[in-house]
């Protein structure tokens, strides 16, 4: 059944990965990382269907051929960025409507990437992947790497697409990162769907929440990855199963526990509010008893003044941390004070007695 699936991520080298690792995984290919001398070899994966590298259009053939080999791309994208947080490539991943033909995927697989590069002018580093041998899935699936830089006849420049700063995005009059992410994801649908109508197949996808489809039932909950790597290692699909299971029922409970404190508070001011309500039986009290009743003080009100507003910055948090310390040292001394004075006052009395 087709459905709609559109995972957006940056590659970091904050989290241990790399530009060239992740080429080679997705890729099913081996690359060495110059730059840590590390060897990624994916060679021996079988569930790869296809793999190319989708340059812009404005880059003739000839003079991008350096972006054309997947190892001097990536090791290029690995040398372009010298922070140790840096972003390397970013990644997204969609799922192929498996009623299409390994043909029309492809297609689809490789139309959007071409609007990709053209889009943000980078290298777009396509791979194909099915299901993995052995199961019965339908997880057919694409991924597409990017540079996170633009791509030019000698090298790579500046950074590109979503990879700009929020700051540098405004002042060059483009999205938000938000709205660019809802593009496209909204025009991944809509190529899908194009798809899907072309082969005459009915299905059709939506990259709109449930709520704005007018579905009234709860997202379906996320299972770990670690449970199918279980069964791969060899745990039975029943075994696996009942761990799937066993973990939807503690997510459930988790949800639901975290959203009773919630009605709790609303069913307390709620019945705060009712016991506020006068009574239906109870008359008002005349106007000139209301004028003979003696007035409360401040000190017996029944509900405090405002509540203080906390501190808005650190001067001020300071200025009122060293009154609090004066405040306490003041009361202690009042305290030492009197204990003396208690103190010579038993020994007055005690002398008086012994005279």
């Amino acid at each position: 059944m087709a459905i709609f699936h559109m995972d957006i991520r940056p590659i970091k080298r904050s989290t241990g990965q790399q530009a060239t690792g992740a080429a080679a995984y997705r890729a099913g290919e081996k690359i060495r990382d110059e730059r840590t001398g590390n060897v990624h070899n994916h060679s021996r994966r079988k569930d790869v269907r296809h793999s190319e590298i989708i340059l812009p259009s404005k880059l003739e053939a000839s003079t991008a051929a350096w972006a054309r080999d997947r190892a001097q791309l990536w090791n290029k994208a690995e040398a372009a960025e010298r922070r140790r947080d840096s972003r390397v490539a970013r990644e997204y991943q969609v799922a192929l409507p498996p009623e299409l033909t390994p043909e029309q995927r492809l297609a689809l697989a490789r139309s959007f990437s071409r609007e990709l590069a053209e889009r943000y002018g980078v290298a777009v580093d396509l791979a194909i992947h099915d299901p993995k041998p052995g199961r019965e899935s339908t997880n057919f699936h694409a991924h597409m790497l990017t540079t996170t830089r633009e791509v030019t006849p000698s090298g790579l420049g500046a950074k590109t697409g979503l990879d700009i700063s929020g700051t540098a995005r405004a002042q060059r009059g483009l999205s938000s990162h938000s709205e660019e992410y809802s593009t496209l994801r909204e025009r991944w649908a809509t190529l899908t769907n194009q798809a899907l109508r072309e082969a005459n197949i009915e299905a059709r996808v939506d990259h709109r929440s449930l709520t704005a489809q007018g579905i009234d039932r709860k997202p379906l909950l996320h299972v770990p990855m670690e449970f199918y790597q279980l069964e791969r290692k060899g745990m039975s699909k029943e075994a696996a199963e009942r761990l799937r299971e066993d973990y939807r029922a503690r997510l459930t409970a988790y949800r639901e526990r975290s959203a009773a404190p919630k009605n709790a508070g609303a069913t307390s001011a709620e019945t705060r509010s009712a016991d506020l309500k006068p009574a239906a039986d109870l008359k008002p009290a005349p106007r000139s008893t209301l004028r003979d009743a003696p007035r409360e003080q401040p000190s017996q009100l029944a509900h405090p003044g405002p509540t203080p507003l906390p501190p808005r910055n650190s001067e001020e948090i300071r200025r009122q941390a060293v009154q609090s310390w004066l405040r306490m040292r003041s009361k202690e001394g009042e305290s030492t004070r009197d204990a003396t004075a208690g103190a010579a006052v038993s020994r007055g009395k005690d002398e008086g007695r012994d005279r």
